[in-house]
């Protein structure tokens, strides 16, 4: 029997986060495992008037792909994805892993090749995404990033399945009625953080071995309410790149690629790596970070403001979110942010304020302890 919730995050997905239109091409992609969502979206794209189409990939896949793809392969893309990045209207893209450790022992080196190989459809991407925004929805593209729940994703929770497709639904709002209102009190309740951040010029964190400091002179404070990544629930900005110094030390595992590196520390000097260390992972860490010269560099800053999701679950979608903390993304920036920054890498790590933490804006407290202040 199909569930509800599923349902209305479909529903919600379509009509609010992704905005999907009469005549539009919507690319729908996702995993066997989340099945049930890219039905239900399949449908109500279809009862929207738009012209979906569906991408299901089969588990594994990629672990082969590193496995026996040599060097011509890993740079090659194909003109079918060359193609569809200039085509469609709307991405919406469901993580729904079965095994989010499977690439945990590929050679750093394949993934990062493969990841600069993909520059030309990420910078035509980023520029059509940016498009939309400048346009107003005249032209360019829309996309949502959203998570069905899995086993995978709920043992890395420490939860049950039941326990997480509880967590998943609430934090998306799906387990009631009246979806799409609720998201658009949180975007209402995010401006007025968006306006008070505007025109400011310093952000300074500090915590346990945390004393950093970051420009945000000129840059723009953007509102994520559930457009992009859903669920969401942050303001996030791209910090002038080369005024972030002092050091940080991450509360939460920093996961990328099937990887958890654990106990990140990083100092940085005119906005950039000078050090960095791990207590598991640490040559991962540091093979991204030389990855490409724009990876030692910060291309996003942002507040976590989501206090519905209070646990670390292992998963960025969620742990990025959570109220109370700040997340800082080594690499490519957003350019509608005003970040100059660029690289094949964005690498989100989440630090916990809410236990005798806090941020200054200008001087001014913004966060203490993880609430609010302003």
């Amino acid at each position: 029997m199909e569930d509800v919730r599923v349902e209305r995050m479909a529903e919600t997905i379509a009509r609010y986060s992704s905005h999907v239109g009469r005549g539009e091409l919507v690319c729908i992609r996702g995993g066997v495992s989340a099945a049930p969502l890219i039905r239900a979206l399949y449908e109500i794209c279809l009862k929207l008037g738009a012209f979906p189409y569906t991408q299901v990939g089969l588990p594994g896949m990629d672990e082969v792909f590193f496995k026996h793809a040599n060097r011509e392969q890993l740079a090659f893309i194909s003109p079918v994805s060359r193609f569809e990045i200039g085509q469609v209207d709307v991405f919406i893209n469901v993580l729904s892993e079965t095994n989010t450790r499977r690439l945990s022992k590929v050679n750093p080196k394949k993934q990062a090749a493969a990841s600069i190989a993909r520059q030309p459809i990420m910078k035509t991407f980023m520029k059509r995404a940016a498009d939309y925004e400048k346009t107003k929805g005249k032209k360019g593209l829309r996309w949502t990033l959203t998570l069905f729940p899995t086993e995978a994703y709920a043992q890395d929770a420490e939860m049950s399945l039941r326990e997480y497709e509880n967590f998943v639904f609430g934090a998306c709002f799906a387990d009631k009625s009246g979806s799409i209102r609720r998201w658009k009190n949180i975007d209402k309740k995010q401006n007025e953080v968006v306006r008070y951040l505007r025109g400011r010029k310093v952000v300074e964190i500090e915590g346990p071995e945390t004393d950093l400091r970051i420009g945000i002179a000129g840059r723009k404070w953007i509102n994520c309410s559930g457009t992009h990544n859903f669920p969401d629930g942050e303001v996030f900005t791209g910090p002038e790149e080369t005024k972030i110094d002092g050091r940080v030390r991450y509360s939460f595992p920093a996961c990328l690629s099937g990887r958890e590196v654990d106990d990140v520390r990083l100092v940085f000097e005119k906005g950039r790596v000078v050090e960095s260390s791990a207590a598991k992972n640490e040559a991962f860490l540091r093979s991204m970070i030389g990855m490409d010269r724009g990876a030692a560099r910060v291309g996003e800053f942002a507040f976590g403001l989501n206090y519905g999701i209070s646990q670390f679950t292992k998963n960025i979608l969620f742990d990025e979110k959570m109220g109370g903390t700040v997340h800082i993304a080594l690499g490519k920036g957003y350019p509608e942010s005003g970040s100059k920054n660029n690289s094949a890498l964005h690498w989100d790590m989440v630090c916990d304020l809410r236990k005798k933490g806090e941020a200054r804006v200008d001087g001014r407290l913004f966060f203490k302890d993880g609430k609010l202040k302003i």
